[in-house]
């Protein structure tokens, strides 16, 4: 192999590890399932995670604990892609569906027929509670699947306690009951069932004990915690505590209990699910395919539509792609935010637009896939081009708030009071999108009285512009008030008044986050809940409101301690901050001695601050004038 050969050889590996740290890096802490792919585009491995970043960084950390199986593996790894669930149980049960149908060459716990095991109450009479694992569409009722084997157990056992049902196998047809062949069982005499097999129980009175059952598994708790609750008090009004603690644990479980996941559903078998996700000039769609009631695709592709492209055209367009390049058929339903704008291009296709129920939770996990794949895409295009993505963010800026130049520079106005004590106002800098915290600027409101939100505004845009024009400095791109119409008004005042009011754009952001309103404009205008110009707004806001209540906290906490030890007679302002730099708090200064207070302060204020804080008269020198009473 020449020398030029080895070079390149290590320049594309080099480059590879680049590409993969910088996913890596994008990866949210959310729970998911991650796949590793190869350069062929075939998926090699599984696995699922409580963080994701966490767990896929692992694998690219130096470390003896690796097996040489896993290192092989990351040697083969060009793509990193993975799917955001929302808990580590879900995580689990997409695993198992994923590998399941991929069959990864480097899984080999998962590969089997074995899978996550089900609740059924059985299509018989007098039905039967039991655990399988075989998902079967004989009428009979599933619920799960659980992604812990003793939480199943745990829940059935809890049933079972719970609510007196028959655990034999007997076929208690009403002819067979009526030949009355059958003999009750040791159950019976424990107390755990009431013998249908010998109609000591009618159907009826059984089918309300399914009945509750089933509220159990689908999440409604309030008719068995009512039972519960009925046989705890009975059983600690009779003093049997230890039964009444049985029916407290119970409790206990139910609260913890949780029945129902997105990722394998029972009632939904075979669909597809497709979510639109616009941004800009592209748009992103999400697409899920389900296959006996679990995920076993997931996929988010990145569309140009045009420009004038309807809703209904994207999404036609997205299926259409999907179906070219990544399915090659759909399921005969499929799940949709809209109806797309013809069908004929798909025949017998079946297009659902669900309003509730599992369908439409469905359409929702696949919509948070499509925003995080964005994120994500945002993020990596931020590593990797950091000047192109603040072009593209201030190019959204400008077009989403009617500017005339891009906002690279944005100021934003906050005021802080609490019933009009201590008021004070914050100004925040943000520059290409990012905060610049060496210019924030905190401000003492001067001239006014009382909690008047309006002129406070009006006294401090004025004090930061008139200064910024005296002194020939940049003015900004942009101005947010933190406010509605009458803040807005106030700080326009300001600008007409200094005679910029045509050279720098001002906009009101009310306490609806979305709602934006411009000088001379009653009505708000709405920015888009899905664009990036939303979130930079949200962080200037919240940045300007932390910025100025942090600082109002501090001027309340000294203005507490300046007004409890200067009120103290014969006690000034130095004496104070001797006091303050020496014991650090006001609660160090009431309980030190009155040697202590002495050798700061002297003698004679020792004795007065000593008298203060325990009530005990001391008598001062009253003609004295050290120069430290405050005017």
């Amino acid at each position: 192999m020449s020398l030029l050969s080895a070079f390149t050889i290590f320049a594309s590996m080099s480059q590879q590890q680049d590409t993969l740290k910088a996913q890596v890096a994008a990866l949210p802490l959310s729970p998911g399932v991650y796949q590793f792919v190869d350069k062929n585009g075939t998926v090699i491995y599984v696995g699922k995670a409580k963080s994701l970043r966490k767990r896929v960084s692992s694998y690219f950390v130096q470390s003896r604990d690796h097996t040489p199986k896993v290192r092989v593996l990351v040697r083969q790894i060009v793509e990193i892609r993975h799917f955001v669930v929302n808990s580590e149980q879900d995580a689990l049960l997409l695993e198992n569906s994923l590998i399941k149908t991929l069959q990864p060459r480097y899984n080999i716990l998962l590969k089997d027929d074995k899978t996550y095991p089900w609740i059924v109450i059985r299509r018989e009479p007098f039905p039967r509670v039991e655990s399988t694992r075989q998902l079967r569409h004989d009428g009979s009722q599933y619920f799960g699947p659980y992604g812990s084997v003793s939480m199943q157990h745990s829940i059935l056992e809890f049933i079972r306690e719970v609510i007196p049902l028959r655990t034999c196998k007997l076929n208690l047809s009403p002819q067979a009951v009526a030949r009355g062949r059958y003999g009750v069982c040791l159950q019976y005499h424990l107390g755990n069932c009431k013998g249908p097999c010998v109609g000591a129980q009618s159907e009826a009175e059984y089918d309300e004990l399914v009945d509750m059952v089933k509220q159990v598994l689908r999440g409604d708790l309030r008719p068995v915690r009512r039972y519960l609750e009925r046989n705890m008090q009975e059983a600690a009004a009779a003093l049997k505590f230890e039964t009444a603690q049985r029916f407290k644990q119970r409790l206990d479980a139910l609260e913890n209990y949780q029945s129902r996941s997105v990722i394998v559903s029972a009632k939904i078998v075979d669909c597809d699910v497709f979510s639109l996700l616009e941004d800009d000039d592209v748009v992103y769609c999400n697409f899920i395919r389900l296959r006996h009631g679990s995920v076993v695709a997931l996929h988010t592709v990145k569309l140009s539509p045009g420009v004038e492209a309807s809703q209904a055209e994207m999404l036609t367009m997205a299926i259409q792609y999907v179906v070219d390049n990544i399915s090659h058929d759909l399921s005969r339903e499929v799940i949709v935010p809209l109806l797309p704008s013809t069908t004929l291009l798909f025949d017998k296709v079946v297009f659902t637009v669900p309003k509730r129920g599992e369908k439409a939770e469905l359409l929702e996990f696949s919509l948070k896939s499509a925003r995080i794949y964005r994120a994500e895409q945002m993020k990596n295009l931020e590593i990797k081009n950091p000047e192109r993505h603040t072009e593209r963010l201030m190019n959204a800026m400008q077009r989403e708030l009617h500017l005339d130049r891009q906002p690279r520079h944005i100021e934003c106005f906050d005021n802080s009071n609490l019933q009009g004590t201590n008021p004070v106002a914050s100004c925040v800098v943000f520059r290409d999108g990012r905060p610049s915290r060496r210019e924030y600027r905190h401000f003492n409101v001067k001239t006014v009285v009382g909690p008047d939100d309006f002129a406070s505004m009006r006294e401090i845009v004025y004090r930061r512009y008139s200064r910024l024009l005296e002194e020939g400095a940049e003015l900004p791109d942009l101005i947010i008030v933190d406010g509605g119409k009458g803040q807005l008004s106030s700080a326009y005042g300001v600008l007409c008044e200094l005679g910029i009011e045509r050279q720098v754009p001002i906009v009101g952001l009310a306490k609806r986050i979305e709602e934006i309103f411009f000088p001379g404009d009653p009505m708000p205008y709405y920015l888009s809940r899905t664009g990036e110009p939303l979130k930079v707004v949200c962080h200037i806001r919240d940045e300007a409101h932390r910025f100025g209540i942090t600082f109002h906290r501090q001027k309340r906490s000294k203005a507490f301690i300046d007004s409890e030890l200067e009120h103290i007679r014969g006690i000034g302002a130095k004496s104070v901050n001797d006091l303050m730099r020496h014991f650090r708090t006001v609660s160090r200064i009431g309980s030190a001695t009155l040697a202590e207070l002495a050798g700061v302060v002297g003698e004679a204020r020792a004795r007065a601050v000593y008298g203060h804080f325990h009530g005990v008269e001391t008598t001062t020198d009253e003609n004295r004038n050290d120069g430290e009473k405050e005017n």
